[in-house]
């Protein structure tokens, strides 16, 4: 079972690499991905909500929501199960973008931008929401465009993204809103 993933993830890679990567995109893609650098896109966007009233609470479990996916993602699973990079693994795929150095699973890039995007999704109004998800989304799939994660490694961002939105919804509600009263 485990290798039949392993070939799937690998197949899909170099299936991108060969057939879908083409120079006009390249560029596009490199952008989106660069979105997702250290959350970067969804740290200031949780700020700019915090500003305004109506937003503020989206703001804020946003950042709660991206924290829980830095410590659920970035510092638990991926030393965990310390998988190697696909482009480590395999010499002919070849990355666009610089060699992370950490390990690839999960993809934090997809598990932060899930986190946010969910959250933004459940409290924005639904249009400024789906624009969210899209992003999240789009951000995803770039990682795997430019070689630096396994499809696997972003499917477990998605969820682990969504799973520390709803960590920090809960959280909220259960810790938070006592203060407001």
């Amino acid at each position: 079972m485990i290798e039949l993933l392993a070939n799937t993830d690998i197949g899909i890679l170099l299936y991108i690499q060969e057939h879908i990567r083409t120079p006009w995109l390249t560029p596009v893609v490199i952008f989106i991905t660069s979105l997702g650098n250290a959350g970067i896109f969804w740290i200031l966007l949780s700020a700019l909500l915090l500003v305004s009233k109506k937003t503020r609470k989206a703001g804020f479990i946003s950042f709660l929501a991206l924290f829980a996916s830095l410590l659920i993602n970035n510092l638990l699973l991926k030393n965990l199960v310390a998988r190697m990079r696909p482009f480590d693994a395999y010499q002919a795929l070849l990355p666009l973008v610089a060699r992370p150095v950490d390990f690839s699973f999960p993809s934090g890039h997809t598990g932060s931008s899930f986190a946010s995007a969910y959250v933004l999704y459940k409290r924005l109004p639904k249009k400024a929401g789906l624009a969210a998800l899209v992003l999240a989304v789009l951000i995803g799939l770039s990682r795997l465009y430019v070689g630096v994660h396994y499809p696997s490694d972003v499917l477990a961002g998605v969820f682990t993204g969504i799973a520390s939105g709803c960590l920090a919804q809960w959280a909220y509600q259960k810790y938070f809103t006592k203060m407001e009263r």
